[in-house]
C-alpha cells in the first residue's frame, strides 16, 4: 500500500500528535483529534 502523503507531512503530523498527547486520554484519541484537524484518516497516522 502506498501513501498519498509525503513522509515529511506524516512526520510533521506525528510531531503534532506527540505534542498534544498529554491533553488526551490515550494516544489513539490524540491521533484521531489531529487527523481530523489536518484532513488525514486516523488510520493513516496510526
Amino acid at each position: 500500500m502506498t501513501s498519498k502523503f509525503l513522509p515529511e507531512i506524516r512526520a510533521r503530523a506525528w510531531r503534532m500528535v506527540l505534542g498534544h498527547q498529554g491533553g488526551h486520554a490515550s494516544c489513539w484519541t490524540a491521533v484521531s483529534s489531529i487527523a481530523t484537524k489536518i484532513g488525514f484518516a486516523a488510520q493513516t497516522l496510526n
